[in-house]
């Protein structure tokens, strides 16, 4: 294969498309910064400019791969079909966008979707969870998902389209056609949906799960209020 070779421009840029494709085309952990350095035609010291090591720049290559998929899910998610109508069609497009994505690309989705991906300061925008944090916030308010379910929902979304996405992308679940795939997604989505709405009434001791990005926002909130001027009341 030929190198592509770095001219000018963006060379940090450049370094995170050669590490796109060399975990294409060898995994998660089958290159390094050296070799990525030389698919773009520069030194290693250039590249240590930009990342400090490998680790650093799976970490970019994460951060920018899920700033772009929560693009891709926000966009499915307005321009889904039937939406004036049935007011799951926006949680449907988010489910069979993200399965098609980690079928579609399964070595960079294996990548940006395991523990520690990213770190506590990646600022990531959109990110795919906030993306989905805010359609159940959108059914809540439409009346199609009862408040008490909402807390916490958005793990539980989570858990069963990931499931879904890993179960085929490992063959241990097969379709006919990708059709198939599309109506069984549709199915887990408005499954997981129905059955959420089953929860009229808050449930003592219901785990509230967190992930890496939730605990950043949770910083960056207890931080904000921790700059707010106390009342005049105070």
């Amino acid at each position: 294969m030929a190198r592509e070779r770095y001219h000018h421009g963006d060379l940090r840029g450049a370094l995170l498309d050669a590490a796109e494709t060399l975990v294409r085309e060898r995994g998660t952990d089958g290159w390094s910064l050296r070799e990525a350095s030389a698919r773009v035609g520069v030194s290693p010291s250039a590249a240590y400019h930009h990342f400090a090591s490998r680790d650093m720049l799976v970490r970019a290559l994460s951060e920018r791969t899920l700033a772009w998929l929560g693009e891709r899910l926000r966009h499915d998610c307005a321009h889904a079909p039937g939406q004036e109508d049935d007011p799951q069609r926006r949680l449907i497009a988010l489910g069979r966008s993200y399965v098609t994505w980690a079928l579609d690309d399964p070595a960079v989705a294996r990548l940006v979707l395991r523990g520690g991906a990213t770190g506590p300061d990646s600022a990531i925008t959109p990110h795919p969870h906030d993306v989905l944090t805010a359609e159940l916030d959108r059914l809540t308010a439409a009346g199609a998902l009862p408040e008490p379910a909402r807390e916490g929902a958005e793990f539980v979304v989570w858990a069963a389209l990931h499931g879904l996405a890993v179960l085929l992308a490992d063959g241990l679940v097969r379709f006919d056609d990708p059709h198939a795939v599309t109506l069984q997604t549709e199915r887990v989505v408005r499954t997981t949906l129905n059955g959420l709405a089953q929860e009229a009434s808050h449930a003592a001791g219901r785990p509230a799960g967190r992930s890496a990005h939730t605990e950043r926002l949770a910083r960056v909130d207890l931080t904000l209020t921790q700059r707010q001027p106390p009342s005049m009341g105070a």
